[in-house]
């Protein structure tokens, strides 16, 4: 709870009692409008800018091993 009484809730897979704890703080935070805005700017837009650089780097890997396969036609059939 936090100090306006605002109550966070939070399901995690596990038994860790203190990042359940950290997920339902950041729910409360989400919940008060006067939070929200530094609840995005300190943890939603750093942990999207990360995910977007993996996704970048996991393509431009793909794309470096990406092969073209053409068919040659031959001309008898013409």
């Amino acid at each position: 709870m936090l100090e306006g009484g605002t109550i966070g809730h939070a399901y995690l897979l596990g038994r860790s009692e203190s990042r359940a704890r950290l997920a339902a703080i950041v729910d409360a935070f989400g919940q008060n409008a006067d939070k929200r805005e530094l609840l995005e700017e300190c943890l939603v837009a750093p942990v999207s800018a990360r995910l977007a650089l993996e996704r970048q780097r996991k393509a431009e890997e793909t794309a470096s091993t990406r092969v073209d396969f053409f068919t040659l036609v031959r001309g008898e059939n013409q």
